[in-house]
């Protein structure tokens, strides 16, 4: 088809050329680089769990690559609709390639990448410059927030004439953790009005690949054996297949621009210009909202905290419910997880408090309020919809942090009102037990939790009837959250004027036992008590929350103890390391097949969102909030690795200290965002060098 194209105007057309952004910018020695670009990857959210994700060199590496996959049952139900658009560009009688694809076998072609001069993100919308001959074409990708929809813009900002461009539709229907081998599978492929329909079979959501204007040209051809690396590298089938379903054409004259549409609703707009708009206003309106809320430190942040708030927008999703159909709750990562209870609550406060959106934590804590049951909240909800698991003693300790912080930004004494029973009888539950065997201790008032072939705390590896880290007993982070919890509830009852005194009877109670964990010999705490086999003496990076939270229950001296052995030992670049590696269990590399990967998970692997809580102790033990903050200074360098204007799950726990796992997990942006902004803040200056970055 002969699209009809849009207008752009001059300074729209110059942008690209004489823009040279602040935080994700990169030449040829990267883009045009296969090795290079390809483990740099982008990612795109439309706000309602659907997503679109791609490597920066423009081949599929993983099975989570892709430009829809569309959250059919909204948080959940993600499901790829179209992989890729394979693209040519022909100009002054030369064809160039602008796609890439890596064949099983070895074989790459064609080879785009080699005309990509330059890759930049603006916001979150990866953008491209191809260079063809003189020619400069723009290509950029984003969705529209709410709705199953992505747009591909191209634009030609440069050239002496037209450029035609040819775009091959490559289609899938599949679960987004599954892959595709074709066989005989035939799809129903039809002209619509402005464009193609297709079904992937009877009883599938049809979705549309449409143009400005006219139809494409349908096709129904598998192309087979995309080598997937990344899969390969995870111990997974490492191939797939796709659809050609459509070929599109237009005619790009300079100045002007072509967008193609890829959707599951049928009257989506055509018009690119347009929803490009809707798409920076609301990338705007999340800057405006955290300068509003941060004005002391935002003018003067660096660059790559400004792209950490855009990065942060990208968690936050609707999750519709029966009573709410404005509920809302929080991907925990990208591509592979939805939303979980411990990850939301944790992450919560940076996402949403320290970016000036209350309304959005107070929606989100609203959520996960309707879903208490037996005194504790979901752990996960999963993909398919069905009945929510609870097996996590953290996730509900964590929801106490997450109001107290919401309850000093807001001092929202209606809300907190309304959600003091249920906060009661959560105290309550735990007291008297609960599920997996969670109660007080009422020798010593601490909380244990476990039994076997389960895993409550955040190390939740398991693989199979195997429980990599059961940590059995009493867990000490699950003991100074239980502790916390206990002010929190006696601040909240003190602010409601209601009786705070068992609040802090218990708290106090929890307190002096607390000694317990302290070990004298390894000046640390162990890190569980009481469990199958006694303490255990695994030197583990939990014990950092002892001192990290607001209230702690041990000496200054052992408070600066903790932090130097955490320093020492499990202090990498990029978060601190699940294990010391003094320890056998120790395993610092993360790779090969699901059962090695989950046996590495928390046994030497490096957690980014735990960086946050050592500056933050770190802070309250050496009293320096610009020593602290340099702790967290070389996380700006993974932007530009791995996931594109994000942060990565987990690391190598050896040097490089590599990134793993996703390439966009919220609580890693969350806790960075968060323990950045409150060390700015202390320090009284963000304007100097220290506290710029």
């Amino acid at each position: 088809m002969n699209a009809k194209t849009e207008p752009v105007s001059e300074r729209q057309k110059l942008a690209p050329i004489l823009r040279h952004p602040d935080a994700i910018h990169c030449g040829r020695d990267i883009a045009g680089d296969l090795l290079a670009a390809e483990q740099r990857e982008w990612l795109v959210t439309n706000g309602i769990g659907g997503f679109a994700s791609g490597t920066m060199a423009g081949n599929l590496t993983r099975r989570y690559h892709g430009l829809l996959f569309a959250a059919l049952k909204p948080p959940s139900g993600r499901t790829l609709l179209v992989a890729k658009l394979d693209e040519t560009a022909d100009y002054d009688g030369e064809s160039y390639a602008l796609a890439a694809n890596r064949w099983a076998g070895g074989a790459i072609e064609p080879q785009g990448f080699r005309n990509i001069e330059s890759f930049r993100l603006d916001g979150t919308a990866p953008v491209w410059n191809f260079a063809c001959g003189d020619a400069l074409i723009e290509k950029r990708i984003w969705m529209e927030q709410g709705s199953n929809t992505t747009y591909v813009r191209y634009g030609l900002v440069r050239g002496r004439a037209p450029v035609e461009l040819t775009l091959k539709a490559l289609v899938n229907y599949r679960d987004y953790h599954s892959t595709t081998h074709a066989g005989d599978w035939h799809m129903e492929v039809s002209q619509v009005e402005s464009g193609l329909r297709v079904l992937a079979y009877e009883g599938a959501a049809p979705f549309y690949l449409l143009s400005q204007r006219g139809t494409g040209e349908s096709a129904h051809d598998w192309f087979r054996n995309f080598d997937l690396v990344l899969e390969r590298y995870r111990g997974l089938d490492d191939h797939e297949d796709h659809l050609h379903a459509g070929t599109f054409r237009a005619v790009v004259a300079p100045g002007e621009s072509a967008t193609i549409v890829l959707t599951t609703e049928a009257t989506a707009g055509f018009d690119g210009e347009s929803a490009w708009g809707r798409q920076a206003a609301h990338e705007q309106t999340l800057l405006d909202r955290w300068r509003a809320a941060q004005p002391q430190v935002s003018e003067e942040s660096p660059a790559w905290i400004k792209q950490l708030v855009l990065a942060g927008g990208q968690f936050i999703v609707r999750r519709p419910l029966p009573e709410d159909a404005e509920a809302l709750s929080m991907i925990a990562g990208y591509h592979w997880f939805c939303d979980w209870g411990r990850d939301t609550m944790i992450a919560l406060p940076g996402l949403t408090l320290t970016t000036g959106r209350p309304e959005v934590a107070r929606k989100i804590l609203s959520t996960f309020t309707r879903f208490v049951e037996r005194g504790m909240l979901p752990n996960v909800f999963p993909d398919t919809g069905e009945t929510p698991e609870y097996n996590t003693v953290d996730a509900t300790l964590w929801y106490f942090e997450a109001l107290r912080q919401y309850w000093e930004a807001t001092r929202d004494a209606e809300f907190l009102d309304r959600l003091y029973p249920v906060l009661a009888e959560i105290i309550d539950w735990h007291v008297r037990g609960t599920r997996f065997n969670i109660h007080v201790d009422p020798g010593d008032g601490l909380l244990f939790a476990g039994e076997p072939g389960v895993q409550l705390t955040w190390m939740d590896a398991k693989v199979g009837d195997w429980v990599v880290t059961p940590r059995i007993g009493k867990p000490v982070e699950v003991n100074a959250l239980w502790y916390n919890a206990l002010h929190s509830m006696a601040k909240f009852a003190n602010a409601l004027g209601k009786d705070a005194a068992a609040y802090a009877s218990m708290a106090e109670r929890v307190r002096e036992g607390f000694q317990r964990f302290w070990s004298d010999s390894a000046r640390c705490c162990f890190d569980v008590i009481d469990g199958p086999d006694g303490n255990d003496s695994s030197l583990r990076p939990n014990q950092i929350f002892v001192v990290s939270l607001p209230e702690s229950p041990i000496s200054p001296e052992q408070q600066r103890a903790v932090v130097d052995t955490c320093s020492r030992h499990l202090l990498t670049s990029h978060g601190l390391r699940s294990l010391s590696p003094g320890s056998p269990q120790y395993r610092g590399h993360y790779g090969g097949s699901p059962r090695e990967r989950d046996a590495s998970y928390h046994q030497g692997i490096a957690w980014g969102w735990l960086l946050g809580p050592f500056a933050l102790a770190h802070l309250r033990v050496y009293k320096d909030a610009e020593l602290a903050m340099s702790f967290l200074r070389p996380m700006a360098d993974q932007l530009r690795i791995h996931g594109l204007g994000t942060l990565s799950e987990i690391f190598d726990g050896d040097a490089p200290f590599a990134p793993r796992g996703c390439i966009a997990q919220a609580w890693t942006v969350a806790e960075v965002l968060r323990t950045w902004t409150a060390l700015a803040t202390v320090s009284g200056d963000s304007k100097t060098p220290t506290a710029r970055g």
